[in-house]
């Protein structure tokens, strides 16, 4: 093959594809070795039709005449399958071999984070040109892939596609399916999944396998030698997985007898007569293993000749959230406005799997008013479901529904005046909120300045401000803001070195602290400087609904009349009174519990 076309980027295909020129060979192999086998018993079967005595198919005479022998047998077959079917599959691999029809993803389905799909094509090349690989360049393929992300980044869609593509036996299995009751049935299990895996790669060219969970069998051994039998047994898993991923060179079981008929007929052999050792090929084996802990996993697993190539999937930005979004419209009903432009500015922050799930639940927004397309407005409905829950009418005290509307006023009017991008505002109940401002970034950032950080704790604050300049005082709605300033206050202080010092807490081994609100909470100067955040936001919000205390009261009667307020009527309400300017970007929740 030419070499060259390893570097383009394409999955290799037909000649250029070594796995195809060794299933060829295994398979002419098979058919003359079954021939071999056959011939002599179809040779018997001509001469007894010849001799006029051909073999006829039915239960033999003495059996016949002997029907208690029948019954005996039987019995004796299920006790038998009854004793050895437990012992059996205790140590059976949890497999399932999929092929390329099983799956329905191809590589063209596996839209946005190009790099990771090079990379994932890069590891599919070399695994199917091994032998040109190392035969013409010298290299050594790849035997292990670490896919590495949050949940649903793409790794198990990836690797469907890498299934449908490979053209090879492709064995999926969830690393969880290999835990045992039984003390060292987890460990057979593994050994019986890699002998599959040999077993498929020497009669097929080639075999991929994809582990699911990875952590759950490979996590980092802790605790050796301390007389804990969970420890000692964790670590014989991984011991385990060590030595299988060093065995793509075992033999095969009739290679094994070839190579013990060798040694005995060179042991009556002088020296240079002997004859030459059989010689197994290395599999073609390539092992794909899935998780979203890796900082968990055993050190020695990630060493060269095991894991050694980490494929990262991560938040899509941007412009791969536009290539999901359009690859996802494309296939669902919508209409005009809906465009992938607006569902990428939309869903910052979210995983290609929760984009589908948004789009899904537009469409079921407009099936329950009768339509067969989804606009725009069920999409940020749709939104606030995933992201929050769906909305419920409480039937409120009027008192207490006005001190909600308030309450998600002031939240409101911060949020404009410190520029951030207000969707919505609502005073119906979602999940545990019992009012909420949805609100983000202008546009899709990455970092965040302290100053950025202070704005957010003014906009939590706002609601507490707003009933106690109404009101006199704030009620327990505030909890879950105060949660939510605390916590940003403490990564100022304590993450992000804008505290007494620039030693990080999040670092510290600090005992009965658990979290960096913990940390930073029991060390006093810390603790001062983060309430010292919180008192310059608090005074901050008290002026903002002070100042704009007319739009502040209209937009809390905005409110209690529709319950829910676009963001788009908001920033006009504030605009009456200063000047303010509308930016998209990614939503936020800041509610009242």
């Amino acid at each position: 093959m030419d070499i060259t076309k390893l570097s383009t980027g394409a999955m290799l295909s037909g000649d250029d594809i070594d796995a195809n020129a060794n299933r060829e060979t295994v398979r002419q192999r098979r058919l003359r070795r079954k021939l071999y086998l056959l011939a002599p018993l179809f040779v018997y079967f001509v001469y007894r039709v010849v001799t006029d005595n051909p073999v006829r198919a039915g239960v033999p005479g003495w059996l016949r005449a002997n029907p208690h022998i029948i019954i005996v047998l039987v019995l004796v077959s299920v006790l038998g399958v009854v004793i050895l079917m437990p012992v059996v599959s205790h140590g059976r691999s949890p497999h399932t071999v999929l092929r390329a029809e099983d799956s329905d993803v191809r590589l063209d389905d596996v839209v946005g984070a190009d790099q990771t799909k090079r990379e994932a094509i890069d590891s599919m090349n070399l695994f199917l040109a091994s032998d040109t690989f190392e035969r013409v360049m010298g290299g050594k393929a790849r035997r292990g892939v670490l896919f590495e992300g949050p949940p649903g980044t793409g790794k198990t869609h990836l690797a469907k596609a890498m299934a449908a593509e490979a053209g090879v036996p492709f064995l999926f299995v969830s690393a969880s399916e290999f835990q045992s009751m039984y003390y060292g049935a987890t460990n057979k299990k593994i050994r019986t999944f890699f002998k599959h895996l040999r077993k498929a790669a020497r009669e097929e060219g080639g075999a991929i396998g994809y582990i699911e969970e990875f952590d759950a069998i490979g996590q980092a051994r802790r605790g050796m030698g301390n007389g804990s039998s969970m420890s000692e047994g964790s670590a014989g898993i991984v011991n385990e997985l060590l030595v299988q991923m060093q065995s793509f060179a075992l033999p095969a079981p009739r290679d094994k007898v070839k190579a013990k008929a060798v040694d005995w007929i060179n042991k009556h052999l002088p020296p240079h007569r002997r004859l030459k050792h059989p010689k197994s090929p290395l599999a073609n084996i390539l092992i794909v293993a899935a998780t979203n802990r890796a900082a968990d996993l055993d050190r020695a697993l990630l060493r060269p000749g095991r894991f050694d190539r980490t494929i990262g999937f991560n938040l899509p930005p941007r412009a791969d959230r536009l290539a999901i979004a359009e690859y996802y419209l494309d296939r669902k009903s919508h209409d005009p406005q809906v465009t992938g432009e607006i569902i990428a500015d939309l869903s910052a922050g979210y995983t290609p799997v929760r984009i589908e799930k948004l789009l899904d639940e537009a469409l079921i927004m407009a099936l329950r008013e009768g339509r067969t397309a989804m606009s725009l407005a069920d999409v940020l409905s749709a939104q606030l479901v995933t992201e929050v829950g769906v909305a419920h009418e409480m039937g409120y005290h009027p008192d207490e529904r006005r001190r909600i509307a308030i309450h998600e006023a002031g939240h409101a009017l911060t949020a404009v005046l410190t520029r951030r991008d207000v969707k919505v505002a609502s005073i119906l109940r979602r999940s545990a909120a019992l009012g909420l401002v949805a609100h983000g970034d202008a546009e899709e950032r990455f970092l965040r300045t302290p100053a950025e950080a202070k704005d957010l704790i003014c906009v939590a604050l706002a609601g507490r401000s707003a009933e106690q300049l109404e009101y006199g005082e704030a009620s327990s709605g505030i909890s879950s803001d105060l949660a939510a300033a605390t916590n940003l206050a403490s990564q100022l202080v304590g993450q992000l070195g804008n505290g007494p010092g620039l030693l990080s807490l999040e670092a510290a081994m600090v005992p009965g602290a658990g979290n960096l609100v913990a940390k930073v909470l029991s060390d006093e100067p810390s603790r001062e400087a983060a309430e010292a955040y919180m008192a310059e936001g608090a005074q901050r919000a008290d002026l903002m609904v002070s100042k704009y205390r007319t739009a502040l009261l209209e937009i809390a009667d905005l409110l209690c009349a529709n319950d829910e307020v676009p963001g788009d009527d908001i920033v006009a309400v504030v605009a009456k009174y200063t000047d303010v300017t509308e930016r998209r970007g990614p939503v936020r929740i800041k509610s009242v519990s």
